[in-house]
């Protein structure tokens, strides 16, 4: 298999009784019930969709049957696959985000990934200052100076979002989480522009002052609200069939954006039907009811 790169609308993904019903079918029961805890609808249908994601991904990439896909999660809660598959792929990793109106997933034979997706927004309360204020913490004085010399407020929180992407994206590719000191690394965005659809390498990060050979960010733009940042890096002890395998200079993965027919084209139901599950979809609201978005 070769790198994926897929997106999902989940915001706009106003589901069916009979795709729902489906939907739930299809996932694990502990996952399933996950999705069911979520408070708001928008926040279920978009972790519906990224467990949708992975399984498409390992029924279609890996040729495993849909209904013998094992999934756990790790202590820091990322998704695995239990099925042995190391003899074949012993470096295949995948990773999921979903934020903003968007479940992604990228997936690689043979490198470390991490992803994450921002949606550009106006704080939910307070001024864009004190919002910066409040997150001082996060960026070094660098990527600080980067984000508020651009033009206006709006586009210093674009930028803001793409470099939490960025810094996200490694975090989740080692698997560390909570308690990582983010100022320990720092991005150089390059170019500080990026075009709707299009795919950048050419950002870098310095980790503890030393720029990081061993890792490479891709940076794609899936409309002009959200940022996606792709990290990969190399395993430990790893021989690289492709000695170009980082090279900047590869053809880029672009991201396929998915419909609902094609997140369960290859769908083997695990559970019966459960009725109850659409009554508990319909009973959420869909998102908080104060919810600042910008618009311009």
């Amino acid at each position: 298999m070769g790198s994926v790169r897929w997106a999902f609308p989940c915001a706009a993904w106003a589901p069916r009784r009979d795709e729902w019903l489906l939907a739930a079918r299809l996932v694990q029961p502990e996952e399933k019930d996950r999705v069911r805890q979520f408070v708001f609808a928008r926040d279920a249908k978009a972790a519906m969709a990224g467990r949708l994601l992975i399984r498409k991904l390992i029924a279609e990439k890996l040729w495993i049957p849909w209904n013998e896909i094992h999934l756990q999660r790790t202590s820091k809660g990322k998704p695995f696959l239990v099925n042995d598959i190391l003899s074949i792929h012993p470096n295949f990793n995948f990773n999921v985000s979903h934020q903003g109106d968007y479940a992604v997933l990228a997936a690689e034979p043979e490198l470390h990934v991490g992803i994450d997706i921002m949606k550009t927004n106006l704080p939910g309360s307070g001024s864009v200052p004190d919002f910066f204020r409040i997150m001082k913490r996060q960026f070094t004085e660098a990527e600080w100076k980067v984000i508020k010399s651009m033009d206006n407020e709006w586009i210093q929180l674009d930028m803001f979002y793409r470099h939490w992407a960025l810094k996200e994206s490694f975090i989740k590719a080692i698997g560390i989480g909570i308690g990582f000191n983010l100022q320990r690394i720092e991005f150089n965005a390059s170019p500080l522009q990026l075009e709707v659809g299009k795919v950048y390498k050419e950002t870098e990060m310095l980790l503890d002052g030393d720029k990081e050979e061993g890792w490479t960010f891709e940076e794609t733009r899936l409309d002009d609200l959200h940022h996606v940042a792709v990290a990969l890096g190399k395993p430990e002890g790893f021989v690289r069939k492709d000695s170009n395998v980082l090279s900047k200079d590869l053809t880029q993965p672009q991201f396929q954006v998915l419909t609902f027919d094609d997140l369960v084209a290859a769908g083997v139901p695990i559970a019966p039907e459960d009725p109850a599950y659409w009554d508990n979809l319909c009973s959420k609201k869909e998102c908080p009811a104060r919810q600042s978005t910008y618009s311009r």
